[in-house]
């Protein structure tokens, strides 16, 4: 099978320099939904027909199983198609899709390769409003003898209700011989693809027509308005994928994942929170409302706090995050860590039941088990130039206001004074202080404002 995907329209309606086919959908480019769909086929060439943003189109999505077809200047979809001809292998069967339709599913393209074998096979869908798409033009025993676009429509046509979404497949044959009798004789004065329809009844070739499951699957995008119409679908459809699995949102309405998320059983997660890149939740996990998680892994039993940013992490089972805190990529925590509001790790290596609960930033570091991260404490890791790595052994105490000024070490059993800073390694088992003798001084005055 060949499958040619249209993607070189110039989007005029997104009122953006970024190509529409570029635009994200659920965290993934329009086009790259379409090009997914189309690998779960597994064809035997896929070719990409761009055009406007083309060099930003090819350098974003570029892969070696992708051919590409300049369409320059666009002349309408059978002129896009007729580009990318010379790209197609000699498979038996083509099948045309969008780059702007990014919601179609792998079983409906399925169904529709097959009633394709030795026929012209239209994906159609029937809309309340039809207004804007191609209708099918229907004779008295129901056999399609055309489609007519919205803007060459009569009065009766503009009536129908069920319209073309566009996506054919067809044999290949054919299709190179219907490309070059299509004709622009047409209000726009293009090379419609849909034309071939009427190609097809003169040469005596069955149309057959499969059904979309529903408008969202082949609903395009043309505007902003539309992409974000498009975006609640594909979330509300992921959310309810969630639920089906077991999952408990707070409100499948306001959840949004921008990647792949893997949950367990007995998960639950609040309100307004994102999912970005490949997450996993283990089971029984709770995510509080507004976090945000990014290529991580959350441990069985583990409790986000509202407004935690997970990014790069792995938190181990049984931990207890947030609220405000934030993990950076390369922080790996063991079971039972707590981190608490305002702390932040950063490729920080935390082993078991250990804790930081307020106000504290540890980066480049290698923490024990059972060590307690006073409020206020940095980890020093960083000269300006080159960064440096703290290394906490297990059972250490470290009082609140301390600085940790890398390289150095925090031998077992150790405590830091409040207020420290620690610039030499500290002795196991032993408390250590490094702060300024404490002062009073009597008869001193306050400076006052000098009056006017």
């Amino acid at each position: 099978m060949n499958i040619v995907i249209l993607a070189a329209g110039q989007g005029k309606r997104m009122h953006s320099n970024l190509p529409k086919v570029l635009h994200p959908l659920a965290g993934k480019a329009l086009v790259s939904h379409v090009i997914d769909a189309a690998r779960s086929l597994a064809p035997r060439t896929i070719c990409l027909v761009y055009g406007h943003g083309g060099d930003a189109v090819r350098t974003t999505i570029d892969a070696p199983d992708l051919r590409w077809a300049l369409q320059e200047p666009q002349l309408g979809t059978g002129h896009a198609v007729q580009q990318a001809m010379p790209q197609l292998s000699d498979a038996p069967t083509t099948l045309v899709l969008y780059g702007d339709v990014p919601l179609i599913q792998p079983a409906t393209l399925q169904a529709l390769v097959h009633a394709a074998r030795d026929a012209l096979a239209i994906l159609t869908v029937e809309l309340a409003d039809p207004g804007g798409y191609g209708r099918i033009v229907r004779d008295a025993t129901n056999q399609v003898v055309r489609i007519v676009e919205q803007k060459d429509a009569s009065a009766a046509e503009r009536a129908i209700r069920e319209v073309n979404s566009g996506i054919v497949a067809l044999p290949t044959g054919r299709l190179a011989e219907w490309l070059s009798g299509l004709s622009n004789d047409n209000a726009q004065q293009e090379y419609y693809l849909t034309d071939i329809v009427g190609l097809a009844v003169a040469a005596g070739v069955p149309i057959r027509t499969v059904s979309a499951q529903g408008q969202w699957e082949v609903l395009g995008v043309n505007s902003k308005a539309q992409l974000a119409e498009l975006e609640r679908v594909a979330q509300r459809r992921t959310a309810d994928r969630l639920l089906e699995q077991g999952v408990r949102l707070a409100d499948p309405a306001r959840l949004d994942v921008r990647g792949e998320l893997s949950c367990g059983r007995d998960v639950f997660i609040d309100v307004n929170c994102v999912f970005e890149g490949r997450v996993v939740l283990e089971e029984a996990v709770e995510v509080g409302p507004c976090c945000v998680l990014r290529n991580a892994t959350i441990g069985a039993g583990s409790r986000l706090a509202a407004f935690s940013h997970i990014d790069g992490a792995v938190v181990g089972p049984d931990g207890v995050i947030g609220p405000f805190a934030r993990l950076r990529p390369g922080t790996e925590l063991a079971a039972g860590v707590h981190v608490g509001n305002f702390v932040e790790l950063k490729n920080a290596k935390v082993a078991a039941q250990s804790k930081a609960n307020h106000l504290a930033y540890v980066g480049d570091a290698i923490i024990g088990s059972r060590v307690n991260i006073g409020a206020g404490t940095i980890t020093c890791n960083y000269d300006g130039a080159n960064k440096f790595r703290t290394i906490i052994e297990d059972d250490v105490f470290i009082g609140s206001d301390t600085q940790l000024v890398a390289p150095v070490t925090v031998g077992r059993g150790a405590t830091l004074g409040a207020g420290t800073t620690l610039t030499k390694n500290a002795p196991p088992d032993t408390l250590t202080i490094s702060r300024a003798r404490q002062v009073s001084i009597s008869g001193w005055k306050r400076p006052q404002k000098a009056k006017k």
